[in-house]
């Protein structure tokens, strides 16, 4: 089976996952929460073939899970949707993939706080983190952040993020049209 790379943010794949949290100077207390909520998913609950591969980002677990053409496995931690007005789920693909994306708050962002820019490009400030993936669903993402006091929260609006060097791992291995599954 393929491992990812080891960081002190990984989890440890075989028969228990284990979280090891980061270390983030000044960041609030994590989420009270234990590594068992990580569970190991099969794909064949999820989806007809593996194809190219296939992610399931689980908004109840706030994690993603990855699964290569091979079989290979790997499983992240994620921040999810601030609430249930802000989540879909269902079915989608990754249509196009970027290293250091641009963001464009949407207008109900812009709605909620008018202080945000009309864009920002990449860099340390932007939300979008090092590397984005876009699902066929408009301004449904997965993709990084700076901020890593998010990963394992209800933090986003409606996008899944992760650690940048989580994203930078997946990246490197999904292929546009990969299947993508929220749930």
């Amino acid at each position: 089976m393929d491992r990812p790379m080891q960081t002190k943010r990984s989890f440890i794949i075989g028969a228990a996952a284990t979280l090891a949290t980061p270390l983030v100077v000044g960041a609030q207390e994590a989420p009270d929460r234990n590594s068992s909520s990580f569970i190991t998913q099969d794909w064949q609950d999820h989806f007809s073939t593996l194809g190219n591969g296939a992610i399931l980002a689980d908004i109840t677990s706030r994690a993603l899970h990855y699964w290569g053409a091979d079989g290979s496995y790997r499983l992240y931690p994620s921040s999810v949707p601030m609430s249930e007005d802000l989540t879909r789920r269902g079915y989608s693909q990754i249509v196009r993939k970027r290293v250091g994306p641009t963001w464009t708050p949407t207008q109900s962002m812009r709605e909620r706080d008018p202080s945000l820019p009309v864009m920002m490009d990449a860099g340390p400030g932007n939300p979008l983190g090092t590397h984005a993936m876009y699902l066929d669903w408009p301004a449904y993402l997965i993709h990084g952040t700076h901020d890593t006091r998010k990963i394992g929260r209800q933090s986003s609006s409606g996008c899944i993020g992760l650690y940048n060097d989580h994203i930078a791992e997946l990246f490197a291995v999904v292929e546009t049209g990969t299947q993508v599954r929220l749930l």
